[in-house]
């Protein structure tokens, strides 16, 4: 009976034994298939994605500082177009008028110098050089803007949807109002430099491009920010009148830079 007892407790601890080692075999595998250095690896990766990370931040920092600088950057860029506008303007009237200051120099040597006896040949003669001042006749040689009102007879056969409740003397009273508005701006164009306020001196010189412009030389002109009343205005009625006289041949419209520009015609 011992022996029996015996036996069946070195059974049960083989049976222990075999059991542990298959533990350890185990836990040997699972040593193997992630071993200790898979944490220092993980360590790196993490420290790695921290890094891009502040180098990404920092780009997106920056790209928002660039972003923030280029309205500056813009307004700094026009001012310096503008400014070079008023040196090459100041330029050309400053070259224009030494040419015409030195060639009536020598027109009056030139008659100092000549004997009395030929007053008459001198001035045959010295009547050519003063035809180049005469020249300037395109800034002030507008004259005044037309006044090409519309009739009553006009006005009524025009379509009822294109009419609307205009009246002969609201449409008439806004080609008052745009000749007035051409006439500025002609005063504007024509106007030297010091007798205009600081202020109107870069209008002037906007105003002065667009009179070089094909399509508006030779013409009265006004803009669509010169629509300020009292008659006309850039609402819904105002823009039923100027729908009306473009219609009626009164005005043409063109775009020039960021410009709307009504001019002003005259009856063929």
């Amino acid at each position: 009976m011992d022996v029996k007892k015996a036996g069946s407790s070195l059974d049960s601890l083989i049976s222990s034994f075999n059991t542990r080692i298959a533990d350890l075999q185990e836990l040997v595998i699972a040593r193997n298939m992630y071993p200790a250095s898979t944490v220092a690896d993980l360590s790196a990766i993490d420290a790695a994605v921290k890094a891009v990370e502040l180098q990404v931040q920092a780009i997106k920092n920056r790209v928002r500082e660039e972003t923030e600088a280029i309205p500056k950057a813009k307004k700094l860029i026009d001012a310096s177009l503008r400014q070079q506008k008023i040196l090459q303007n100041m330029s050309s009237h400053a070259s224009s008028s030494l040419s015409q200051t030195m060639s009536m120099l020598d027109l009056n040597t030139t008659k100092t110098l000549l004997p009395d006896s030929s007053k008459q040949q001198s001035n045959s003669v010295s009547f050519k050089p003063e035809e180049p001042a005469a020249l300037p006749k395109e800034k002030k040689g507008r004259g005044s803007p037309p006044l090409w009102y519309i009739t009553s007879d006009e006005l009524d056969s025009l379509s009822s949807y294109m009419r609307g409740r205009l009246t002969l003397e609201k449409v008439n009273a806004a080609v008052n109002d745009m000749a007035t508005y051409a006439e500025a701006n002609a005063h504007l164009i024509s106007a030297p430099k010091k007798k205009l306020a600081e202020n109107l001196w870069e209008r002037a010189l906007e105003l002065r491009d667009i009179a070089t412009v094909e399509a508006v030389k030779g013409k009265h002109f006004f803009l669509d920010n010169d629509v300020k009343g009292p008659s006309l205005k850039l609402d819904n009625t105002g823009k039923a009148i100027l729908t009306v006289l473009r219609h009626l041949g009164r005005i043409s419209e063109t775009r020039i830079g960021h410009h709307r520009v009504i001019i002003l015609l005259k009856p063929q």
